[in-house]
Formats: C-alpha cells, structure tokens, sequence
C-alpha cells in the first residue's frame, strides 16, 4: 500500500483519477480481443438495428441499459447522461454560471431571498423581495412552474446575457433588466459564528472542490473573534472529494496519524492518507455532528476524529457509505462513476453497510428501515455489528459495518410536533407567512444587519403567532389553539429563522434553527464541561489496537 503524506500531493480527485481511468480504460480495450458476451451484445444490437419490426435508435435504447449495467454492480457506481453531467459536477466545482440569487417559490412566482454580494444580479439592481416573473420569453409564473424550470433558465454559458422580467413591491409596472452570467460560487460552509466567546459553530454542505480553503478561513475567522473549541455540523452532508476531508482532519492532527487508507484492485487504488503535523489547530477542543445522511467523506472527517480520539461525534449514526468512486468522462459528455476501491478508518474498520450485488431496493430502504425500527429516537434500537469490533487510538471500542456510531447519541427531537404543526408545515404556511412578513417590513428590515437587531424589530411572540394563526386559518387550517401552544417554541422558532433568511440570509436561518437544536445544545454543554478534550482518556489501560472481525 501506498503511503501518502498530505504534505506531498494529495490524492487526486475524483475528475483527476477519471482521467487516468479513462487512457487505462482506452489501452485496455484496445489491447485485447472482445470476449464472448461482447461480441454477443454486438449481435442482439445489430439485430435490433436490422430486422426489428419498429425502427428504433440503438443509441436511445443503450441510453436506457446504461443505469442498470452499473446499479448491478454496487449501490453507489452510477451513469450519468451527458444532460445531467454539466449539474452533477456544478455542485461539486464549487461554482457555476448563472445570475447570482437565491431563490424560493412561493403563490405559484419566484421570489427572490438573496443577491450575491458582487455577482451579476446585484451590479444591474436586482434586490431581495423581487419576483421573477419572466427570463428571456420564457414565463416564470404560474402553479406549474418548478425549480428545474428556474435553474434552466437562470444558468447558462458565462458571458451570455439573460433579459429578466422583474416585479418590485410598490411599482406597478414590471422592471426589465440584461443580466450577464458569471461565475457563481456554491459555498460548501454556508453557515460560521460564534455560540458564545469561545465556541464557534460551522456547517460543512458538501465536499466540494474549495471546501477545505472555506473551512480553514471559517476556522481562522472563528479563531480571531476568540473562538478556542469548535462545533463542526456534517448532518445531511452526503460527501463530496476524499481529499477535502483528508485535508480538513489533518487541521486537527499531529503528525503521522493515519487519517483513512484505501483497498481496490489495482495498486494506484491503494493509498494511505497521514497527517503532517502543520495543521493549526491541534490543540483546539472539538465535537463532530452526524446524522444518517451524514455519509462518504463525512464519515472519514468523523471516523478520523473519532478512532485518534481527537473528539467526540455527537447525533445519530451516519449512512454507512465506504465506498469510493472514480468519475471517467466518456466521448458524448456522459459518464460514469465507478466504485474502484474502499477506504478503512484509521483503527481499520470499513462502515460501509451491507449490501447485495444487483439488489439495491434493500440497500435504498435502509433509513426507512431504521425510522421503523426506533433508531431515531432510541439508541438500545440500533443494532450494532458485535462481530466488527475495533479500537480506537487509546483503546475505546467503536463498530465497523453499517455507518458510524456516534460517542453520544441524540435521538430526532419532535418536541412540539403536533398534528397542527404538521399541517401547518405540509401546507407551506411558515414559508409562505415569514415571506409575507418579510415583505411587508422589507425596507425596515433591510436596514436591520444582525439577528439581534431584526428580532427587536419584529412584533412580540404573542401578536407574531397570532398573526401566524389567523393567516393559516385564511389558508384553510383552522385555529387549534391546544396543540398551538403545545408547538409554541417550535413554530415561533422557525417564523424567525425563515423572516431572518427572507431579510438576513441562510446563515442567519441556520443560526437561528440551531437556537432549538438539541444536538447543538448537547455539543456546546459538552465542549463547555470539557468532555471534548484533545486526547480523550482510554477506557482500559490497553496498548496498541485490537481488531476482531
């Protein structure tokens, strides 16, 4: 096995090892004569082609072959067609062409929540509260319209101009604006502050191709406001690049510990990741959260913190994806991505979850299975592996197959779920009304640059709710004022949070959702009684690592 210090290269990425995958792709087919079953799927199609009595396009029909040939083989091997490429590797990019606004849609229009600062929208005017209501000739109203619809209209080639149809509260006539595409960044921390003076709060979407220098600024920023413990939130972060989270651990490491390692077929596929021992926050106190949609480079940020005891994981355990995938770009502009080898966590155990070769309806229903079963809400219902036992760094025990169990559990909190607030929910009604509110104190609120500030500025928790209230009643769902109160805290909190990302932005959403976050609450009160430290004491004075399996 290969050992790869981070100081050096990194591994390459997922597009980088595509490349290398598709020249040995390209050698190895050309070298060889095609097998038996090639040369006999070249006959039925050449059949089809020839004497089928319909005329069919072959290529339309390989199209529909190409999913299952790779679902076959893994759950998480896939093929991409070339119309949904160009999103698929957006998002992972760390930027796309478009216009720069973030939007929702709401009465059937696109209403804009947020301009980014200094892209396109905001040079021409476009402000938060616009309705988009045409792109080009294309209208962009109406109960059928969906995001899809948007993002296609939206993006584009950079340089190319879209002409936006806008209508502004208080103007009667629509505005008319030429916006021209640019580069548009997708932030992968989308949300950083301060808990109190010494703890900071991130949230990592995704591991995309910037994730690493967005979390080291995020960290560094945190530091100077006088952060010295860190929460990191990876819940409902599906993965993204190994090397991000290689590098995001390292930050938090001494030197020559193993962070994960990899096993495949062939030898370029079997790499082992240490850290260097320049990360900068070694000594910085630390708490992982995860949930069940916490997986892939997730769970090698988590799994790595864990086995060096370098913190504690705290929520739910993670989806269980051990796998790693190569993406090799083909000659249409589809592709595939490829499950080339498996990656270990440092004490050794793999967390991907069972699976059957071609049997994926199992393996996709595992979270449904896993809310059935209670795990959710009750750790004695998670079923550990008692089989894939490892130790950790100082000799704790930790689980290999089927995700990663966090040190301390915290069950899906539903408190102040009630059967009015589920309905209320369903309906979209504390989306639709905190926009109304937004929109009817916009230009008071745009003024408001904190949280604190904008909370001042809305009416009391009383009138609020009320408000709230009598506006579900004028959407069809009649006042219940028993199980309103019993959903108070709840409902009040995410008015807030959903006025605040209207006026503030997602940060502020996040910030305030975090307000009544049990998983939170349980991260900070951890790291404030210093349960968390740097190197968490063993549980048994063993030396070196057991392995059963």
């Amino acid at each position: 096995m290969k050992n790869k210090n981070i100081t050096k290269v990194l591994l390459p990425s997922l597009v980088a090892l595509g490349v290398a995958g598709g020249v040995l792709i390209g050698r190895y087919t050309s070298d060889r004569k095609h097998s038996e079953q090639e040369e006999k799927l070249r006959t039925v199609l050449s059949l089809i082609n020839a004497e089928y009595v319909d005329k069919v396009d072959v290529d339309s029909l390989m199209e529909t072959i190409y999913p299952d040939l790779l679902s076959a083989l893994d759950p998480h091997s896939a093929y991409i067609p070339p119309t949904d490429l160009t999103a698929v590797n957006d998002d992972l990019n760390g930027s796309f062409s478009g216009v720069g606004v973030s939007f929702q849609i709401v009465s059937d229009s696109v209403n804009v929540i947020e301009v980014i600062p200094g892209g396109p929208a905001e040079k021409v005017g476009i402000l938060p509260g616009d309705r988009i209501i045409k792109a080009d000739s294309v209208a962009l109203t109406g109960d059928s319209i969906t995001q899809d619809d948007v993002f296609k209209n939206l993006k584009g080639t950079k340089g190319s101009t879209v002409v936006l149809q806008i209508k502004r509260q208080n103007i009667l006539e629509p505005l008319t604006f030429d916006v021209i595409r640019n580069d548009i960044p997708v932030n992968s921390v989308d949300c950083s502050y301060l808990l109190d003076d010494k703890v900071g709060y991130l949230r990592v979407t995704k591991f995309a191709r910037n994730t690493y220098m967005e979390f080291l600024n995020a960290l560094m920023k945190l530091r100077e406001q006088g952060a010295e413990k860190y929460i990191v939130d990876l819940r409902g972060n599906t993965g993204g690049f190994m090397e991000q989270a290689v590098r995001m651990v390292n930050e938090f490491l001494p030197a020559n510990r193993l962070i994960v390692y990899t096993k495949g077929r062939r030898p370029e596929n079997e790499l082992m990741y240490t850290s260097d021992g320049t990360g900068q926050f070694q000594d910085s106190e630390l708490v992982v959260l995860t949930n069940e949609q916490s997986a892939s480079a997730s769970e090698i940020f988590a799994g790595a913190i864990q086995d060096n005891d370098r913190g504690l994981v705290i929520g739910r355990r993670t989806f269980g994806k051990g796998l790693v995938q190569n993406q090799t770009e083909l000659p249409d502009n589809s592709a595939i991505r490829l499950t080339v080898a498996r990656y270990y966590t440092p004490s050794g155990r793999s967390i991907q979850k069972e699976y059957a070769r071609g049997e994926s309806g199992k393996y996709e229903l595992d979270l449904v299975d896993r809310f059935t079963h209670g795990e959710f809400y009750s750790v004695d219902s998670i079923k550990l592996d008692k089989s894939k036992i490892f130790t950790t760094e100082n000799g704790r025990t930790v689980y290999g197959g089927g995700g990663i169990m966090p040190d301390i559990f915290v069950p899906e909190d539903t408190t102040g779920y009630t059967s009015y607030y589920i309905k209320v929910m369903n309906n979209g009604l504390i989306q639709k009304y905190a926009y109304s509110v937004a929109d009817k104190y916009r230009d008071m609120l745009n003024g408001t640059k904190t949280i604190d500030r904008l909370l001042r500025v809305l009416p009391r928790d009383n009138t609020l709710l009320e408000n709230f209230v009598n506006f579900a009643v004028k959407n069809g769902v009649p006042a219940r004022w028993y199980y309103i109160n019993q959903s108070r805290t709840l409902l009040l909190n995410q008015i807030k949070a959903m006025i605040a990302r209207d006026v503030l932005g997602y940060p502020a959403f996040i910030q305030l959702l975090n307000e009544n976050d049990a998983a939170v609450d349980k991260a900070y009160n951890t790291l404030k009684k210093g349960e968390s430290p740097v190197s968490i004491p063993s549980e048994k004075n063993s030396k070196g690592r057991k392995e059963k399996t």
